[in-house]
């Protein structure tokens, strides 16, 4: 559904997965410098939105997905991802709590299916699963608190914070770079979506569309479903074992190939962050492939404008892609040359893997699905 605010003047109507928002409103830079100052709020009402209520939900959820729920507290955010049995991700959600049900934020296109696998799955277990999209919107905001008493339900974005049970392939929490990302999304209802943006502006907020939002989220090295996903991803390759994933909250589908690939190491692809060449004023699209000489390496996933950094992407690539070495990104108008920042390294160890007992034989952390 389009949103009421791609009617103010400048709105320039997103693309793709950011269909149905605006992607600026005439000046994006100034409104990434808004951002970063904690002063703008983005429009992200193509959001989906599930609500799950009923006594049973936290422990049942917790049945089902990556996260440890169980003692999920009121206004308490994580998150959690719904892997295939080989383990690969099919969903991923931002989850809070608000005493009465369990809210899961995700991409528009995935909350229809997200609700009806929801539904498949409750049999017995006393849970109401809604898709409650076209009753509530979601703003962004660069704030790094949960919501106070009295604010809407909102969802705190615990990256890059290696949250308990988790573990990280990337650097420790302190120096990396999604710290300077604050960053939360609220719930309004929908009907109320200008009235609560209006509110945010008359408080001196910008509105800024998703061109800053996501040059911020590069920036910070955040997967999103939408982007760095594909049907071969597991959490290990984009380093998503940080907030989204407990390893030692015992089973639930697709937790053998997340438990084999931490123990063994080696995930198959890795993500990085790649500076592009911006003196020929290309851009690659989502999708481009990524080469090192003639040999394609991996796949770009996102692209920004970054009003400091210039033009940057995330990209998978095989993890046997050497690290130091400049890359080119296929581009319409010609390749563009691209320097590599390590995200996952690739020798693709995770910061706390059980240390071997003895010689690993080769090729035994290989899981056939991937």
């Amino acid at each position: 559904m389009a949103s009421p605010l791609l009617g103010r003047r400048g709105a320039v109507r997103g693309s793709g997965p950011d269909a149905g928002v605006a992607w600026h409103y005439g000046d994006p830079t100034a409104e990434q410098r808004a951002l970063r100052a904690g002063g703008a709020v983005v429009d992200l009402s193509h959001y989906g939105v599930v609500r799950v209520a009923g006594p049973d939900r936290l422990t049942w959820l917790n049945s089902i997905t990556s996260q440890n729920l169980l003692d999920l507290a009121p206004a308490t955010s994580t998150e959690l991802l719904v892997l295939s049995p080989q383990g690969h991700i099919e969903h991923a959600a931002g989850v809070v709590d608000d005493g009465e049900a369990t809210w899961l934020i995700t991409e528009g296109s995935h909350a229809p299916t997200l609700a009806a696998w929801l539904d498949r799955m409750k049999f017995m277990m006393r849970v109401e699963i809604t898709d409650a999209t076209e009753d509530w919107a979601v703003l962004g905001e660069p704030v790094g608190a949960e919501g106070g008493p009295g604010e809407p339900v909102t969802w705190h974005d615990p990256w890059p914070r290696t949250l308990a049970g988790g573990t990280r392939y990337g650097p420790d929490d302190a120096a990396h770079p999604g710290q300077d990302r604050p960053w939360r999304l609220v719930l309004v209802p929908r009907a109320g979506l200008e009235a609560s943006v209006a509110e945010r502006e008359a408080a001196g907020w910008r509105l800024a569309g998703t061109w800053a939002s996501e040059a911020a989220r590069v920036e910070a090295w955040r997967p999103r479903l939408a982007f760095e996903v594909d049907n071969r991803s597991i959490p290990h390759e984009l380093d998503w074992l940080r907030t989204a994933v407990h390893l030692h909250k015992g089973c639930y589908r697709g937790q053998e190939t997340v438990a084999r690939v931490h123990n063994m190491g080696r995930p198959p692809r890795r993500l990085t962050m790649l500076h592009l060449d911006g003196s020929g004023h290309l851009l690659p699209l989502s999708g481009a492939e990524v080469r090192n000489g003639e040999r394609v390496v991996g796949t770009v996933t996102s692209v920004a404008r970054h009003h400091e950094l210039g033009p940057i992407a995330l990209a998978v690539l095989k993890r046997s892609t050497p690290e130091g070495v400049d890359l080119e990104v296929d581009c319409e108008g010609g390749a563009i040359a691209s320097g590599q920042e390590t995200i996952v390294p690739g020798e693709g160890v995770s910061a706390d893997r059980p240390t071997a007992r003895g010689p690993v034989t080769r090729g035994l952390g290989h899981h056939p699905s991937l």
